[in-house]
Parts: structure tokens; C-alpha cells; sequence
């Protein structure tokens, strides 16, 4: 009997330590199904049906965190529709719509301005659609030219060139044949080379902009400042893009430069001090299309000086004279050359001062100065710096043919000279281009 007890104990305990295994399996079985269930909603441990104790504690909070978001999504979209409506408004120029569409959008959400994107309209088709057709217009209108020039093929043969705003009773410009309208654009550009004139001439109307871009009088202008050497177009894609792209010396204005120094001055009479003085004076460049170029050096101010420098028949007795070119070297640098002396002055021989007595003339000398420019840019503005390379002067004996030359070191004496416009020197026509 005690050994049936002790069996009977025994498989009490094998009995109670398989129960045991049995609910520790099952823990980790419902475990590993809570845990899958977290990872991916609705889908067991095994890939059966999802749990229905699990699924009915979780169901209704899943579905009211989704209808709270569709809720967000359905407020923003309603916010964003409100507010490129208020866009629509405001650039057909109904300011208070606008204002009751921008607070209806803001009241719904408040930074919905940080999250439109500007590329859908409240209509599917509006704002969108005016931006891609904004898009189109610029594409369209890159080339001015070729547009305008196609609008005008495509009118009436009666249509002129330009048509006048208002009714007039004197003959309007647009009457003028072709060949006298393009006359009056070489008198704009002048034989001072003022494209300037003519570019403000083309903002008139299309017809005017057309002529503007005339490429024979690019070419003519071209030829005036370089020459022979711009017989080819390339690589430049229009004779206008050659002048407003490639090296060359401004006519409508002056180059000035400022130079300043100390000098030491005499010592005084009872020699215990000794003066210095500040020096300052002014050289200023004056360049023409016809290859001639003034220079003058003054400590006079520019405000006196640069009105004397309109046209090259000044009286300013200590004015050089000379010719310039320009000069493309081999490491792309453009540089300005030129050849300057003293204008010449005839004075009448008197004969009866030496009527009775015979005087030893001396010897006359001509002087020229050689000077070297590095033609560069500097800032906004282009072929506006004249950096000094290289200045000599040649004094040459006329009776004997002799040349002496002298050098000049090039230090900080001999400062940059920058461009200034003055409009007095374009302001008159003499004669066209």
C-alpha cells in the first residue's frame, strides 16, 4: 500500500509539472500573439485569423484614431481650397474676398500658408493653369525679336510699323517709309556711337525694337571700333552680342584717376622746420570712335575740367592729342595703346624784331608719349579700369632726325583711371552714324 501511495504521488506530480508546461506554453503562445498583433494589426502569431478577445479590445480605438485622421486630412484640404480661392481673389483684384477667404482658411488651420505648394487650384484648373500658361509666356516671349517680328507677318499689309496711341492731326512717324525711319536711328547713334540713345529708342514700341536690333548698324558700329579685325561674326551669335561682349574702350564719358603724394618743400629761412606738401591732381582719358584720344593732367577738379573734354576742338592749352588702338594678346588680355603730343600752334614770324641783326634759332624738338593701358572690369560695370602697363616719352630733334627716349617706372603714382558717364557728350547729333 505505502508503495501504490508513493506511485499514486508521483504521477500526481508528473501530472501537475505537465499542467505547468501547458499553461506556460500557452502564456508565451498568447504572448507571441499580442506581440505579432502589436507589430501588424488584425494577423496572429501563425498567420490565421486574428484573435477575437485581442481584436474586440483594440477595434473601436483603431477606428477612432482613423476617423480623426481623416478628419485632419479633410480640414487641411479644406483650408488649402480656401485659400488659393483667396489667391484667386486677391490677383483679380477683389482685396475683401480675399480677406474673408484668408480667415476662413486660417481659422481651420492656422500656418496653412507654410503648406500649400501653389501648384492646384481650388477648381482643379485655375491658379495651375495660369501659372503653366505664365510658364508658356516666358518660353515665348525669350526672344523679343523673333516674336515681334512674327506678330507684325501676321497683320494686315495696311498696318505700318508702329501705329499712333492717340488721333493726330500732323503727320505721325509711322507714315515715314522704312529707309528714312532707319535714318533717324543712325542719327540716335551718331557718329559718337551712343547705343545707349538706341536701346532707350527700342522700349517705344515693337516696331521701334525691331529697327533697334538692325544688324547693319551693329555691324557699322563694330567696324568703327575694331576695325577690320571684326570681319568675322564668330563666335558671337549677332554683331550685337560681339559690342556688348567683346573688349573695348567706352566713348560716352571720360577715365579719371586721383593721385595724391607728399612732397617735401624748401626749408625755412632760420632752419628749424621745413615744410611738406600735399600734392593731388587729376589725369583724364578721353576716347573717340575714330581712333583719336585726348589726355590731360591738372589739379583741376573734374566738375571744371570734364565739359572742356566735349569735343576735340578745346582751347585747353596743356591738352595732348594722339591716336590709340586696341591690342588682343596671346593671354587674352586687351590692352589700349597710344601715340599723344602737345597740339601743334603756328605763331606768326616777326621779321623786323631780327631786322638788323642776325640770331642763332634753337633747336626744335618734338614731344610724344608713349602709353601702355590694360583695358579690364571691375564691380557691375564692364571695360571701365585702365591699369598703366607702360608710359615713355620720345623727344625728337627736327634737324637732325634724333630720338631720345625716356621711361617712366610704372609705381603707385600712376593710379588706375576709372570710367564715368557724362551725359553732355551724347546729348547732341552731329552727324549720323
Amino acid at each position: 500500500e505505502a508503495e501504490e501511495d508513493c506511485h499514486a504521488d508521483l504521477v500526481r506530480t508528473d501530472d501537475s509539472e505537465r499542467s505547468g508546461d501547458a499553461n506556460l506554453q500557452a502564456e508565451l503562445q498568447m504572448f507571441r500573439a499580442q506581440w505579432m498583433f502589436e507589430l501588424a494589426p488584425g494577423v496572429s502569431s501563425s498567420g490565421l485569423e486574428p484573435l477575437p478577445c485581442r481584436a474586440s479590445s483594440r477595434g473601436p480605438g483603431l477606428k477612432s484614431v482613423d476617423a480623426r485622421g481623416k478628419q485632419e486630412i479633410a480640414k487641411e484640404e479644406k483650408a488649402k481650397e480656401l485659400f488659393l480661392k483667396a489667391v484667386e481673389e486677391e490677383r483679380n483684384g477683389a482685396l475683401y474676398e480675399a480677406i474673408k477667404f484668408y480667415r476662413l482658411a486660417m481659422q481651420l488651420v492656422p500656418d496653412i500658408e507654410f503648406k500649400i505648394t501653389y501648384t492646384r487650384s481650388p477648381d482643379g484648373d485655375g491658379v495651375g493653369k495660369r501659372c503653366a500658361e505664365d510658364n508658356k509666356e516666358d518660353d515665348k516671349m525669350a526672344d523679343l525679336l523673333t516674336d515681334f517680328q512674327q506678330q507684325l507677318t501676321l497683320q494686315e499689309s495696311s498696318v505700318k510699323l508702329c501705329q499712333p496711341e492717340v488721333d493726330v492731326s500732323q503727320t505721325h512717324i509711322s507714315a515715314l517709309p522704312m529707309e528714312v525711319l532707319m535714318y533717324i536711328f543712325r542719327w540716335v547713334v551718331s557718329s559718337d556711337l551712343d547705343l545707349r540713345s538706341l536701346e532707350q529708342l527700342s522700349l517705344v514700341c515693337r516696331g521701334f525694337y525691331i529697327c533697334a536690333r538692325d544688324p547693319e548698324i551693329w555691324h557699322q558700329v563694330c567696324l568703327k571700333i575694331w576695325g577690320r579685325s571684326c570681319n568675322k561674326l564668330v563666335p558671337y551669335a549677332s554683331w550685337r552680342d560681339m559690342f556688348l561682349e567683346r573688349p573695348r574702350v567706352r566713348f560716352d564719358g571720360v577715365y579719371v584717376s586721383k593721385t595724391k603724394y607728399i612732397r617735401q618743400g624748401e626749408q625755412s629761412l632760420d632752419g628749424f622746420y621745413r615744410a611738406w606738401h600735399q600734392v593731388e591732381y587729376y589725369r583724364y582719358l578721353r576716347f573717340f570712335p575714330d581712333g583719336q584720344v585726348m589726355m590731360l593732367t591738372t589739379p583741376e577738379d573734374p566738375q571744371s575740367i570734364v565739359p572742356r573734354l566735349r569735343t576735340k576742338n578745346t582751347r585747353t592749352e596743356a591738352i595732348l592729342l594722339g591716336h590709340y588702338r586696341l591690342s588682343q594678346e596671346t593671354d587674352n588680355q586687351t590692352k589700349v595703346f597710344a601715340v599723344i603730343m602737345k597740339k601743334k600752334e603756328e605763331k606768326p614770324v616777326d621779321y623786323h624784331k631780327y631786322r638788323y641783326f642776325r640770331r642763332v634759332p634753337a633747336q626744335e624738338t618734338d614731344h610724344s608719349f608713349h602709353v601702355g593701358l590694360q583695358l579690364c572690369s571691375s564691380g557691375r560695370q564692364r571695360f571701365n579700369k585702365l591699369v598703366w602697363i607702360h608710359h615713355s616719352c620720345h623727344i625728337t630733334c627736327r634737324s637732325t632726325g634724333e630720338t631720345a627716349v625716356t621711361t617712366f617706372d610704372i609705381d603707385k603714382m600712376y593710379t588706375p583711371l576709372f570710367f564715368a558717364r557724362v551725359k553732355s557728350f551724347t546729348a547732341y547729333s552731329e552727324k549720323p552714324l
